[in-house]
C-alpha cells in the first residue's frame, strides 16, 4: 500500500508537469539501461553544477534548448524553474514587483551585496523587455541563476528565523510600546550630544543569515560612544590574542562607575568596558578598517564636531590617561554609525565573527567569545548585573543612547534613543530589550523545552504539532507498542488526526495486522470517521484483519452509546460477510 502511494506521488511529481516525448519513451523501452544512465548523468549535472552567467542571447537560447530537452526526458526541473513556479502560482509570467515583494518577505533586501548580480540582471532585463515589468520563466531564470542558492534557502524558509514577517510584526509592536515612554534625559555633559531630539527612536536588527528589519529613525547618524568598547576589544584580541591583551587589562566587573579613576590590585584597568580599559585597548589597535568590515561596508563615519566637543569636556579621561601613563580617546567614541549599520556589527558578533551580508571573516572565534562574555558581565555600566539577570544577553550601551544587543547564533540588534536613565542607559532601549526577552525565548537561560509560553521564532509555525502527528501515526503503522505507551505517558493527544482526518486507530486497524496489543491500546480513543467517511472498523473490515475487528467490536460494545437499529444492522452485515 505504501509503495503504491509512494510510486503514485513520484509519477505525479515527475511526469505531470513535464511529459516525455513518444520518442524518448520508445528509446527508453528499447534501451532501458542506456536511458537510465543518461538520465542519471543529466540529473547529476543539473543538480550539482553551478549555473554560469549567460553571456549572449544565442548562448542563452542554446542552454534553454538543452534544458527543455532534459525536461522532456523526465529529468527534475532546475532550482530556477522550481523557484519560478513557487512565485508564479500557476501563471506563465510574474510581475517583477511580485518577486521583489516575495524576496523582502523573507527578510532579504534588494541591496544585499550577496544579491548584487541578481538585482543588476533584473534591472537590465526589465529595460530590455517590451512590457518592462513582466518576467517569463526564461527571463526569470536569467536573472536569478547567479544567486540561486541563497534565493532557494530564503524561499524554502531555511534561514534562522523562518517566518520573518511574523517576527518583524512582533518587533514593531515592541517598538511602539517602548516609544510611549517619555522619561530620561539627553546627555548634556558633551555639548554635541545635547543637540539630539529626545523623540528620536530607532531599532534595527540583522540575523546571522542577513535578514534585515528596521523601524523608526534608523538612518540618522549618531556616535557609538561606549558602544565602541567591545568592538575595539574584539579587534585587539583578534590582532594580538587573549593572553597578550590581558597582560594590560583585567576581566572582572569593577563595581565602580565606568569613568572612575581607579585600577585593580595589579595596577590594570578592571575590564575593557570601563574608560580606563578602553583607553588601553585603543593603544593596541587600528580600528576603522575592522568596523567597516563588521558593518558589511555600510555607513561608518566620523564626527569631528563630537570629537572636538569631547576633547574640550574630557578632563577626567585626560586624568585617566595620565594616571595610566604614570603606572607604566575620544576619537573612537566619535565614530558615527546608523542603527542599520550597527545592527550588522552586532550580527557579526552573533555569527561568530563572520559578517552575515558579505560572508567575510572579520574576527576570530576567540575574540568573539571573549567579547560576548565581557559584554554580558560588564556591558551596561552599573546596570550590568540587573541586565544580565533580566535580559540574559550580551549588550553594550553608550551615552549617545545606543544599546548594541547580541542574540548569539540568531541576530544582532541596535536600539537608539537619546534620553538616558540615571545610570546612563537608554530608557526606551532597556524597555525594548526587556520586552523582547519576555516575548521570545532568547534569554541565555530560557529552557527551550519547558518555556512553552514564550515564542521561539527559530521554529516554523506548527512544526511541533506536525512532528507529533507524524510520530504517532508512524508508530501505529509499524505497530510500535512501546512508542505508543511512551506517547500516552507524555500526555500526548492520542486522537490527533492527519490531513485526511485519519487517527492512529485508523492506521493501526488498516496496517497493524497481527499487532493486537497495539490495537487494544489505541482503541481506547474516540472513533472519528476519516475524510472519506471510514471508521477504524471499516478499515479493519476492508483489509481483512479478523482479530482487529473482534477487538474493536468488543470495545465498541462495552464503551460506545447505543446505536440506531439501521447502523447496527449494517455493521452486523459487514461482520457476517467477513467472518
Amino acid at each position: 500500500m505504501l509503495q503504491f502511494r509512494f510510486s503514485s506521488v513520484l509519477k505525479e511529481l515527475f511526469y505531470t508537469g513535464f511529459p516525455r516525448s513518444l520518442g524518448s519513451v520508445r528509446n527508453s523501452r528499447s534501451c532501458p539501461g542506456v536511458a537510465r544512465g543518461l538520465g542519471v548523468r543529466c540529473a547529476r549535472r543539473a543538480l550539482c553544477t553551478k549555473s554560469e552567467p549567460i553571456q549572449a542571447d544565442h548562448v542563452a537560447g542554446e542552454k534553454e534548448s538543452r534544458a527543455d530537452k532534459r525536461r522532456k526526458a523526465g529529468v527534475l526541473p532546475s532550482l530556477e524553474d522550481l523557484l519560478f513556479y513557487t512565485i508564479a502560482e500557476g501563471q506563465e509570467k510574474i510581475p517583477a514587483h511580485k518577486f521583489v515583494t516575495a524576496l523582502k518577505a523573507t527578510g532579504l533586501r534588494t541591496g544585499d551585496p550577496r544579491l548584487k548580480e541578481c538585482m543588476e540582471m533584473l534591472k537590465v532585463t526589465l529595460k530590455s523587455t517590451s512590457d518592462g515589468v513582466m518576467l517569463d520563466r526564461h527571463l526569470f531564470k536569467k536573472c536569478v541563476q547567479s544567486n540561486i542558492v541563497l534565493l532557494t534557502q530564503a524561499f524554502r524558509k531555511k534561514f534562522v528565523i523562518p517566518d520573518f514577517q511574523s517576527f518583524a510584526s512582533h518587533v514593531d509592536e515592541l517598538y511602539e510600546s517602548a516609544k510611549k515612554l517619555s522619561g530620561g534625559q539627553v546627555a548634556d555633559y558633551i555639548p554635541q550630544l545635547a543637540k539630539f531630539s529626545p523623540d528620536l527612536w530607532g531599532v534595527a536588527l540583522c540575523t546571522v543569515d542577513g535578514q534585515r528589519h528596521t523601524v523608526g529613525d534608523t538612518k540618522v547618524p549618531f556616535c557609538l560612544q561606549s558602544c565602541v568598547k567591545p568592538l575595539k576589544y574584539a579587534v585587539a584580541v583578534h590582532d594580538h590574542g587573549t593572553e597578550y591583551v590581558h597582560r594590560f587589562i583585567g576581566k572582572e566587573p569593577s563595581g565602580l562607575r565606568f569613568n572612575k579613576l581607579f585600577l585593580n590590585e595589579d595596577d590594570k584597568p578592571h575590564n575593557p568596558m570601563v574608560n580606563a580599559g578602553a583607553i588601553v585597548c585603543t593603544s593596541l589597535i587600528k580600528v576603522m578598517n575592522f568596523l567597516n568590515k563588521m558593518a558589511g561596508n555600510e555607513y561608518v563615519g566620523f564626527s569631528n564636531a563630537t570629537f572636538q566637543s569631547e576633547r574640550e569636556s574630557g578632563d577626567r579621561n585626560f586624568a585617566i590617561g595620565y594616571y595610566l601613563k604614570e603606572k607604566k580617546v575620544w576619537a573612537l567614541c566619535s565614530i558615527e554609525v546608523t542603527c542599520e549599520s550597527a545592527s550588522v556589527m552586532a550580527a557579526t558578533l552573533a555569527n561568530g565573527g563572520f559578517c552575515p551580508i558579505t560572508g567575510e571573516r572579520v574576527l576570530s572565534p576567540e575574540a568573539v567569545r571573549n567579547t560576548l562574555s565581557l559584554m554580558h558581565s560588564c556591558g551596561m555600566y552599573d546596570f550590568s548585573g540587573q541586565f544580565a539577570f533580566h535580559v540574559g544577553l550580551p549588550a553594550k550601551s553608550g551615552v549617545s543612547g545606543g544599546i548594541l544587543l547580541v542574540v548569539p547564533n540568531v541576530m544582532g540588534v541596535m536600539c537608539w534613543s537619546p534620553p538616558l536613565d540615571k545610570l546612563g542607559n537608554s530608557v526606551r532601549g532597556i524597555q525594548f530589550c526587556t520586552d523582547l526577552v519576555s516575548l521570545f525565548n532568547f534569554h541565555n537561560y530560557d529552557n527551550l523545552r519547558h518555556f512553552a509560553k514564550k515564542l521561539d521564532p527559530r521554529r516554523e509555525g506548527g512544526d511541533q504539532r506536525v512532528k507529533s502527528v507524524i510520530n504517532l501515526l508512524f508508530a501505529a503503522y509499524t505497530g510500535d507498542v512501546s512508542a505508543l505507551r511512551r506517547f500516552a505517558l507524555s500526555s500526548m493527544d492520542m486522537e490527533q488526526r492527519d490531513y485526511d482526518s485519519r487517527t492512529a486507530l485508523h492506521v493501526a486497524a488498516a496496517e497493524a495486522g497481527q499487532q493486537q496489543d497495539f490495537v487494544v491500546i489505541v482503541s481506547r480513543v474516540c472513533v472519528w470517521p476519516s475524510r472519506w467517511g471510514n471508521t477504524p472498523m471499516d478499515e479493519a473490515v476492508h483489509f481483512g484483519h479478523h482479530d482487529v475487528v473482534t477487538i474493536l467490536q468488543d470495545y465498541h460494545n462495552k464503551y460506545s452509546p447505543a446505536e440506531s437499529t439501521t447502523d447496527k444492522e449494517t455493521a452486523e452485515k459487514n461482520l457476517d460477510g467477513l467472518l
